[in-house]
């Protein structure tokens, strides 16, 4: 992968030329993003509860299934047959919400829960791409 370094300063009039400068990285994304690649699955956030800690609706998500959940991680997970996005507040058992207008929900004995994965990583794509629409 070529990157073309660009310096952005106050009073910036132009940018420079994409041939002046490229260094060669030997680091692909996946080795970027993914950690454990066996144990990985990739999402599509929907909705508004975890913009607090910037996941936006359409975001990608990936999740990984290898790491140990810890208490406040963001986690995917089967909640009574609904998969979602939440903090885990493993203390009070409650899958809590990064958004005021959301109530942060107690995770009962009689529920249907299973954390699917910690969410490593989010994306944001600045423009549509036909690979994430869902038919």
């Amino acid at each position: 992968m070529n990157v073309i370094p660009i310096s952005a300063s106050a009073g910036l009039t132009g940018f420079e030329s994409p041939a002046a400068e490229y260094q060669q990285l030997s680091l692909s994304l996946d080795e970027l993003l993914i950690e454990h690649p066996s144990a990985t699955f990739i999402g599509l956030a929907k909705g508004n509860s975890m913009e607090g800690i910037g996941i936006f609706d359409g975001d990608i998500l990936i999740v990984d299934r290898h790491v140990t959940v810890s208490n406040l991680d963001v986690i995917v997970a089967n909640f009574n047959g609904t998969f979602v996005c939440k903090i885990i507040d493993k203390v009070h058992r409650k899958l809590l919400s990064a958004n005021s207008q959301h109530m942060g929900v107690t995770i009962s004995e009689f529920d249907n829960f299973s954390i699917e994965g910690v969410v490593i990583r989010s994306i944001r794509c600045h423009k549509k791409t036909p690979q994430l629409e869902i038919t």
